[in-house]
């Protein structure tokens, strides 16, 4: 019996930090077989989700990696919108954020983040939590397939 290919997983990066984005790129690019997008802020990340804008055509993330320092809409607030959305709340939420932080974690939690993971500082560190990340939501874990046709 052959294994069926592993289909190909959307996933949206919320972060603002160029080094933080090149890493996940290289992550992506070496280790995983998923489509990955990136926006800069808060309020892009919602047009994206939204398909506003310049996002008319972008695909429906599977799994959404929310930094949650974020200029001008910040990602607490992000993660709360997505999750209050019946069109996105489907969509898993991983917090990748540098801030350990118990009120930061606690918050999270509150507003239905999938999970929460303090990104390692080190190249090596953040590569691999990466590649977890990916491992987990893409190999282990059952994702919702009806994605309105995206």
């Amino acid at each position: 019996m052959t294994t069926p290919e592993p289909r190909i997983v959307n996933v949206l990066l919320v972060e603002d930090d160029p080094g933080d984005v090149l890493m996940t790129r290289e992550a992506f690019d070496e280790y995983l077989h998923n489509r990955l997008d990136v926006v800069t802020d808060g309020a892009e990340a919602l047009s994206y989700l939204r398909r506003e804008g310049p996002y008319t055509d972008a695909p429906r993330p599977d799994l959404i990696l929310l930094d949650l320092n974020l200029p001008r809409r910040d990602g607490r607030e992000v993660l709360a919108e997505v999750k209050d959305d019946p069109e996105l709340r489907h969509i898993p939420v991983i917090v990748l954020t540098t801030s350990r932080a118990e009120e930061d974690v606690l918050r999270s939690y509150q507003l239905h983040a999938n999970a929460y993971v303090t990104k390692p500082v080190d190249f090596e560190g953040f590569i691999e939590a990466i590649k977890q990340i990916d491992h987990f939501f893409v190999s282990v874990v059952q994702l919702p397939s009806g994605r309105d046709g995206s």
